[in-house]
């Protein structure tokens, strides 16, 4: 069961569960419900639905309503500091919530909001049918490829099967689809099931592994075949329309023709089912005149031959910045990560990059800690978490790297830089500025499933030195979410293994690490010494983590945060705090270690490991983001800057708005959107919303603790 529909005993509302991803929304009604199996049939896929009888619906928080009729044509859409009122007539409310919802209903009614919540209001108890979608993908089926560049290219070819439609609407993340599994075998095998659709678009190539890798994202967005070539160029119909090369060679023509069509269907789209006031298109009306509405209708061949009629730089400066860069080892077995990147619409790099001779300490790193003070940097030298608390009460090394002389086991690289919000790398050695996207945690997560109960978070602290970094407000301080967290210290190995055994959707913790084990109280727990464990998620704040980590993933869990040496206790307290915030606040693992390396220094220190776009909760909002305030010039209000970032649901095509009511449109996310011009009410009305990392004036906030007094 993917979505289930439950009702509360302690109060009125229904509770929407997606078993997959682990999340609930919850749905407050006047009075208690009956929920009843339905066949009612809707327009839009869905994986589970009920009717009841209601008079009124409350959304927890402001979140965009599209209104259709029953034949899919819209008719208005809601959003925040909205009031609409429906004559009678039969809808359907597409509710874009952490969990797409759909509601089916007749008669008239009124949606209105605030800053804080919705309520769809009938004008008497009616049926209404509420059905539901989970944002989440797996891949539908495996293709087997063999070590032939041929077969490869046969194998990419698959992944426009995905696609849950061709027109510009698949530039939405859940109109893309999970492009099949990827395995390494003697024969070329290819399921039924994932036919590439007839697109007319064909990726000719060179025979070379690498060029196929790096043309993986685009030929799933496009339903486009792969088929060998003398030049790299792309075809529609059998003409060129685009030669893919360039002066930043194969990767960079690629990435420019993705993001080129890629927001010219964001803009076309607004022609069709979601007729948004984008910012995008008005930007892009004002530099050329495009028949949108014509192009909408135009078959996917011939839409992308007029788009390359646009010159890329008429659009460039109009593509956001892009979430992931994944970078791959032309080795082989990076194959079976093409779909991975694929689905996540990553920019793909095929490198091998130079290797570090070693991992950074707690006081040298790979940058300086813009941060620390001379006290925090004397702390360093005096108390790592490779330093135990003996009995005695003197400070013993728990032995490091350098001292066990087993750091020569180990390879650290750095992949190439990239204009995007995150990395992840495949391959071998320990990426210290990219996601280890090993593989495994990824396929963890496909194959787990959450049973609808409250998210569990168990928080370790294992030397009462590091007291300072447990709190049990870290986590679970959101009334629509609930969260049960358990603080354990001191644990013995027994102790620590049964609770990595147990069902758990979160570690954090806090204590020595060896790169053989977690140090205990009466000695060191190994990891690879656990068959199985219950831990989805975790974060290990210890020294020399990563091992250990890569042992729970390899144990089944899906993905973590890691340390790569020594870390001095100050700093790895102030960084498990805010990673502890932001992943309860619904950052994924890598938005959350690339929002908390804006305070701390974590490059060459943390890593992300399995996989980094798991989350531990939901973003309010939809979209995890970032706040930074300032003064307008000559004192006209508040300039404010929000960054995007990336959750599995949200991922590039997704929209977002501010909850202001002077702005109107939308932007695509990614990364930092242009700057808005707010007063103070709506300063204080964004801030007030949720609970996001703030940055004002240099200062880092969370944006519910600032007063009018803080405000600059």
């Amino acid at each position: 069961m993917t979505i289930e529909f439950q009702t509360n005993d302690s109060a009125p509302e229904i509770i929407v569960v997606d078993h997959i991803e682990g999340r609930r929304f919850p749905l407050a009604t006047r009075h208690p419900v009956t929920l009843r199996p339905t066949t009612d049939q809707l327009r839009d896929p869905v994986d589970g639905a009920v009717s009841c009888r209601v008079e009124a619906i409350t959304l927890p928080y402001v979140v965009p309503i599209f209104v259709r009729d029953t034949d899919g044509t819209p008719i208005v859409e809601c959003q925040d500091f909205d009031e609409r009122t429906l004559p009678e007539g039969e809808y359907v409310l597409e509710i874009t919530a952490p969990i797409k919802l759909f509601v089916r209903v007749s008669g008239p009614m009124t949606i209105g909001s605030t800053s804080t919540e919705m309520q769809i209001t009938l004008d008497a108890a009616r049926e209404v049918t509420l059905a539901a979608r989970s944002y989440h993908e797996r891949p539908a089926a495996t293709v087997t490829t063999t070590s032939t560049v041929d077969d490869l290219m046969a194998a990419v070819s698959t992944f426009g099967s995905a696609l849950k439609t061709t027109s510009p609407e698949r530039s939405f993340p859940s109109l893309r689809g999970h492009p099949p599994a990827i395995e390494i075998g003697e024969t070329l095998s290819v399921p039924d099931a994932v036919t590439p659709p007839d697109t007319g678009l064909e990726i000719q190539l060179p025979r070379d592994r690498a060029a196929v890798y790096a043309v993986a994202t685009l030929a799933h967005y496009l339903g486009a075949r792969v088929v060998p070539g003398e030049t790299a160029q792309l075809l529609a119909d059998g003409e060129v329309v685009c030669a893919l090369d360039g002066p930043d060679g194969l990767e960079g023509a690629v990435t420019e023709a993705l993001q080129h069509v890629f927001v010219l269907d964001c803009v076309v789209r607004t022609e069709g089912r979601y007729q948004l006031n984008l910012h995008q298109r008005h930007q892009l009306a004002d530099r050329v005149d495009l028949p949108l509405r014509e192009l909408y209708d135009t078959p996917i061949a011939d839409r992308v031959a007029s788009y390359f009629d646009v010159p890329v730089e008429t659009v460039a400066d109009l593509v956001p910045t892009w979430y992931l860069s994944t970078h791959l080892s032309p080795e082989l077995t990076s194959a079976k990560s093409l779909p991975y990147a694929a689905n996540a619409l990553s920019v793909i790099r095929v490198e091998t990059p130079e290797p570090i001779d070693s991992a950074p300490d707690a006081e040298s790193g790979f940058e300086l800690e813009v941060e620390a003070g001379p006290e925090s940097r004397s702390e360093s030298r005096a108390f790592t978490r490779a330093t135990r608390a003996p009995s005695d009460g003197s400070d013993v090394s728990a032995g490091s790297e350098s001292e066990s002389g087993s750091e020569s086991e180990s390879t650290y690289v750095r992949v190439s830089n990239t204009d995007t919000l995150e990395r992840a790398w495949v391959g071998d050695g320990r990426a210290i500025n990219a996601n280890d996207l090993y593989l495994t945690g990824v396929e963890n997560r496909f194959a787990s499933e959450s049973n609808g109960d409250p998210i569990t978070i168990g928080v370790v602290c294992n030397d009462e030195r590091m007291v300072a970094e447990v709190d049990s407000n870290l986590y679970g301080d959101r009334d629509e979410l609930p969260f049960d967290v358990a603080v354990h210290a001191n644990l013995t190995c027994e102790g620590l293994q049964s609770l990595l055994e147990s069902e758990l959707d979160f570690l954090h913790y806090i204590g020595h690490v060896e790169r053989d084990g977690f140090v205990c109280r009466d000695e060191t727990l190994d990891v690879t010494d656990i068959e199985t464990v219950g831990v989805d998620t975790f974060l290990l704040n210890g020294c020399q983590s990563y091992d250990q980590g890569r042992a729970l993933l390899d144990a089944g869990s899906v993905g973590g945060i890691v340390t790569h040496a020594d870390v001095d206790n100050t700093s790895a307290t102030a960084v498990g705090r805010l990673v502890a915030g932001l992943l309860n606040a619904g950052y994924s693992l890598r938005s959350a270690l690339n929002v908390a390396g804006r305070r701390h220094v974590v490059t060459g220190q943390y890593s992300v490991i399995g996989d980094g776009a798991v989350q531990i909760a939901q973003s309010e909002s939809g979209t995890p983001n970032l706040l930074e305030i300032s003064r307008a010039p000559e004192d006209e209000g508040y300039e404010v800057l929000i960054t995007t970032y990336p959750t599995l649901g949200t991922a590039m095509g997704s929209c977002y708005t501010p909850f202001a009511s002077s702005v109107d449109r939308y932007f695509l996310a990614g990364g930092e959107l242009p700057p808005f011009l707010l007063s103070l009410p709506e300063v204080v009305d964004l801030l007030a919303l949720e609970r996001v990392p703030t940055i004002i004036d240099g200062e880092f906030w969370w944006s519910t603790d600032v007063s009018l007094g803080d405000l600059p």
